[in-house]
């Protein structure tokens, strides 16, 4: 596929953190290059710790060129140098990452497994009305989604958390998971489930539906930073969650944003 400019990609505050990439990419300020895999495999008995991660990574590259000639063809930190971040809502969205000056960032999708992405339930004045909302993460028993992971410097670590926070320091908070699966996934066609599938039994919500065969290994959660909303949290409908894969953006905020209460971040997930 034809590699294109960070900003014709579509973008829109009014449906973010939509549409995220179809396919992994290496995002760069002067174009988004497509990557496919040729290391395929889900066949791994043990979680890649990050080493592993960063191999794995390595396997994947354009028609004519690895990821790590890629990288050091456009003199940016290589593999080895980088960590695996799970990227929420618009920090896997090559125009957003254009906006963040985030300079030249491997994006390779995986799949949440027993996690949800959820809107953060905080206005972030930074765009025009509905305004951007940030993603944060929850549990949800049996769910499944794809997100993407950023093979990022450390300096690139740092600016996610500062753009993220956009100086109100404590507002999100860098942690790893305690509870749920990452893995590499393969299958871009991947649909999270239906709202209809997620059962509510007056206490907590969880997925009865099987979960899709594996297409790629899991995740050391050890080796995995995410950023989550540390202040009020995530949005709380009489304890249900309002998840980024049945609510867009303009809809979160015109019908639930601020009418309702919050659940804790540490209340509805488990870190280490």
């Amino acid at each position: 596929m034809k590699d294109i400019s960070p900003r014709l990609w579509p973008y829109s505050p009014a449906n973010s953190p939509i549409p995220l990439p179809d396919r992994p990419l290496l995002f760069t300020t002067q174009a988004v290059i497509s990557l496919t895999s040729f290391s395929s495999n889900a066949s791994h008995d043990e979680p890649l710790n990050r080493e592993e991660v960063q191999a794995y990574a390595a396997g994947f590259g354009s028609d004519s060129t690895s990821l790590g000639d890629l990288l050091l063809a456009h003199e940016a930190p290589s593999l080895a140098e980088r960590k695996p971040v799970l990227l929420l809502g618009e920090l896997a969205n090559p125009y957003r990452l254009q906006d963040i000056g985030m300079g030249v960032l491997p994006l390779l999708p995986v799949r949440l497994e027993g996690l949800c992405r959820t809107w953060a339930d905080a206005l972030d004045p930074r765009e025009s009305y509905p305004g951007v909302h940030h993603v944060t993460l929850a549990r949800t028993p049996g769910w499944w989604e794809l997100a993407y992971i950023g093979m990022a410097s450390k300096d690139q670590l740092m600016l996610i958390k500062n753009w993220l926070e956009n100086g109100i320091r404590g507002s999100w908070r860098p942690v790893r998971l305690g509870e749920g699966n990452l893995r590499f996934e393969h299958d871009m066609t991947l649909q999270a489930p239906h709202e209809g599938d997620v059962q509510w039994d007056g206490t907590a919500e969880h997925v009865n539906v099987p979960t899709p065969a594996a297409t790629g290994p899991s995740l050391d959660l050890n080796d995995i930073m995410v950023l989550v909303h540390a202040r009020q949290g995530c949005y709380n409908h009489r304890g249900r969650l309002a998840r980024c894969a049945h609510i867009n953006q303009r809809s979160f905020h015109e019908n639930l944003f601020r009418k309702g209460s919050s659940h804790r971040w540490d209340e509805i997930l488990t870190l280490r």
